[in-house]
């Protein structure tokens, strides 16, 4: 008889595989649940310790309309945490997760907090910034609507990150050197109203304006003020163009009816309201010796008055012996 060949036996491996599927699928779900899970952590303990790292909102104008708002922030590298439009009923877009870092400050300081991306929210306003005329430059207002928006939105991130008033800044206020925005029609004073920026007392400044009439400070004071706002200034005395752009920065956001970057009376009159000079230090007291150490001083010799002299009392004459008389 023709003698058949017998089927190969199949690999020990294989076979082992093939009859233990389980334990296959076992694993497989063993390793995909660790690297989803990955270290324990045990977060039964808070730190007292802490707090947000977000410690500033910055606005900006978009210098577009909304289609061109959107695709710029969302297809370029520049974005921004929020972008509201300028329609009749203002939407706000938020683009970036707060708790990421979007690119809208660029190469920015505040005090002692420089490159802003990450340490700050970003919220871009749909509005064409400026257009240039025939006598300068015409900027463009924010519909009321919108400004509502702003503000709803920026008492949002205050409340949740508790950033104080002095951190509420426009791009102009943390790169003046290159940035304008939101403008000198931005109205700031609206959400100083609300309590969400730092503003100048009005009485103050009105007290104040006489007094550097008559004695106006030099460019050191201005610098060394601008810089206790805030503002990156040199303290050089000088003039430049980097004290000159500190100062139109801070004109248009307090004083937009007239930003030339000049130090004038009422714009030094705004900065002391803002940040008082100190008074003076009481002087020292004069030193007191205590009484227990007191040397008592004897009183200044005074001439003793003239005495008369005694009479003089005649010397008693001895006996002398009787003489003769002679006839």
């Amino acid at each position: 008889m023709p003698q058949h060949a017998s089927p190969p036996e199949p690999l020990p491996e294989l076979e082992t595989i093939m009859k233990k599927p389980t334990l296959i699928a076992l694993c497989l779900l063993a390793l995909l649940t660790g690297c989803a899970s990955g270290p324990q952590i045990d977060r039964s303990f808070s730190a007292k310790g802490q707090s947000s790292r977000v410690k500033f909102v910055v606005l900006h104008y978009t210098v577009s309309n909304t289609p061109g708002s959107l695709r710029t922030l969302t297809q370029e590298v520049v974005s921004s945490h929020y972008l509201v439009t300028d329609d009749a009923k203002p939407v706000v877009y938020g683009l970036v997760d707060e708790n990421r870092q979007s690119n809208h400050a660029g190469v920015s300081s505040w005090k002692n907090y420089t490159l802003l991306n990450g340490s700050s929210i970003g919220i871009e306003i749909v509005n064409p910034g400026f257009t240039k005329g025939p006598e300068g430059r015409i900027w463009h207002p924010f519909p009321q609507a919108q400004i509502d928006r702003v503000i709803a939105l920026v008492k949002d991130i205050v409340a949740r990150h508790q950033i104080p008033p002095e951190n509420i800044l426009g791009h102009a206020d943390i790169a003046p050197m290159r940035k304008q925005d939101p403008g000198p029609l931005f109205p700031w004073i609206q959400l100083a109203q609300q309590g969400l920026v730092t503003w100048p007392d009005a009485l103050k400044v009105a007290a104040l304006r006489p007094q550097f009439e008559l004695a106006p400070p030099d460019t050191a004071w201005f610098q060394k003020k601008l810089a206790g706002v805030g503002y990156t200034t040199p303290q050089n005395g000088e003039l430049d163009a980097a004290t000159r752009a500190s100062m139109v920065a801070f004109q248009m956001k307090y004083r937009p009816s007239l930003f030339d970057g000049s130090p004038d009376a009422e714009t030094a009159a705004l900065l002391e309201t803002l940040v008082p000079t100190p008074p003076p230090p009481p002087a020292p007291p004069v030193p007191t010796m205590s009484p227990a150490l007191a040397v008592p001083v004897a009183p200044a010799a005074t001439a003793a008055p003239a005495t008369p002299p005694a009479p003089a009392v005649p010397a008693p004459v001895p006996d002398l012996p009787a003489v003769p008389v002679e006839h």
